[in-house]
């Protein structure tokens, strides 16, 4: 694990960029920590100046939202070994470690260094486009590969380190961290791998006539993903804006060197209950962001 658990004199809080309620509760949560000596700064995620200070002296970046939020804050903490604690503000927050209600009783926990720090694993997602790289993008849940505006499925061959491995005529295909295995691979079908695990799931989204079983893969394995198709196709990073794709446009999916440290108060069995509770309710009602 990349990051190092202290007791954090130098808080950040990174707040979603369209959820007023987050600034507010931000601004509660700095006076909190500020009235016991913690120096604490907020912004919007999304600020070039919040991610400016996040590379200076910060122990630990407070994360007020939901599960995208904190993934966006996994994004930027990841690279600086900086550990994240996540504060929901939605419905259902499944990263997120504490409740909107919660957090005056928790941050001295955190301020005591009563608390443990779990790794995920991240990925490396490089876009390909006649053997150049356009751009590469760090993930945390999934890559997903899919067909654009047009109702047609797009045909995806898959090779794993060098070897074909499947040929897929797909809406779409996931290629997902252990983390990513309760998002979008969990909604088409795919296992749920417990946090801890490193490996790499591969999911097809409605497959006509293809392979429609998961694949897990070993953490050194390196994927790549090819795009035939003669109209649209996108790929997307963690639910990010989509990227446009051509006809013989390739994406390669490997581990990332970086692991996200999300703080974690109660045992380690969270997951599973957790797990439980998300398939008693409708996580998706509501606002989750």
């Amino acid at each position: 694990m990349d990051c190092t658990q202290t007791i954090p004199r130098r808080i950040a809080i990174g707040v979603h960029p369209q959820m007023p309620a987050a600034a507010e509760e931000a601004e509660a949560i700095a006076h909190f920590l500020h009235e016991r000596g913690v120096e604490a700064y907020w912004g919007k995620l999304s600020d070039p100046s919040f991610r400016q200070k996040l590379e200076g002296d910060t122990d630990l970046c407070i994360a007020l939202g939901g599960d995208g939020t904190l993934l966006r804050a996994g994004h930027l903490c990841a690279p600086l070994h900086i550990p994240i604690l996540g504060i929901n503000l939605g419905r259902f927050g499944f990263l997120t470690e504490v409740k909107r209600t919660e957090w005056p009783s928790m941050l001295p926990l955190l301020m005591e260094g009563r608390y443990w720090l779990e790794g995920r694993m991240m990925l490396q997602a490089t876009h390909l486009r006649a053997g150049n790289a356009l751009g590469s993008w760090s993930v945390l849940n999934e890559v997903v590969i899919c067909r654009g505006q047009f109702v047609r499925p797009v045909t995806l061959r898959a090779q794993v380190d060098g070897y074909p491995l499947a040929t897929y005529i797909a809406d779409g295909l996931i290629v997902s961290t252990p983390t990513g295995s309760t998002a979008y691979a969990l909604a088409v079908g795919g296992p749920i791998m417990p946090p801890d695990l490193r490996n790499i799931l591969i999911v097809a989204v409605a497959p006509h006539l293809s392979v429609d079983r998961a694949i897990i893969l070993s953490e050194g394995s390196v994927v790549n993903v090819t795009v035939h198709t003669t109209h649209q196709a996108v790929f997307s990073v963690d639910g990010q804006p989509p990227v446009s794709m051509v006809d013989g446009d390739e994406v390669r999916v490997e581990a990332n060197h970086n692991t996200a440290c999300f703080v974690r108060f109660g045992d380690r069995g969270y997951f599973y209950r957790n797990i439980t509770n998300y398939m008693e309710q409708n996580p998706t009602a509501g606002e989750t962001e």
